[in-house]
């Protein structure tokens, strides 16, 4: 992958076999320095809100786990609030409940968008 638009939509697509943040991690196993199996099963408990839609989503969990593995020493926590900000700004909740409507209705992000904001906030954000 060159781009960050060619990993975005590249994890876009791999949402499709995947849960949220398995997407985003395997959208970023070339940098990361573990293998898609490795990866795949770190993320397998997060997607649907943590497996209840009541947490945060899965796809910025994601986000927030490949920007900690590369992050230099002291950095992981301004880069987790950037990321968190950014990916809310974007995406218009943080929560999968809410961003999927349970309860009002209105879908805020679609599961592929979400894995796409946050590969996006994770490459404006950090140092990827």
């Amino acid at each position: 992958m060159n781009t960050l638009e060619d990993r975005i939509e590249t994890g876009a697509q791999l949402k499709r076999k995947m849960n949220c943040c398995q997407a985003v991690l395997v959208a970023y196993a070339d940098r990361l320095g573990k293998s898609e199996d490795e990866l795949m099963r770190l993320g397998s408990g997060f997607g649907s809100g943590m497996g209840t839609m009541e947490g945060t989503c899965g796809a910025l969990v994601g986000a927030i786990m490949v920007s900690s593995l590369v992050a230099a020493p002291g950095a992981a926590m301004s880069n987790s609030r950037a990321i968190m900000s950014r990916f809310k700004e974007l995406s218009g909740a943080t929560v999968c409940r809410d961003l999927k409507g349970i309860g009002t209705g209105k879908v805020l992000c679609s599961c592929e968008d979400c894995v796409r904001n946050a590969i996006r906030a994770v490459g404006e954000c950090s140092s990827l």
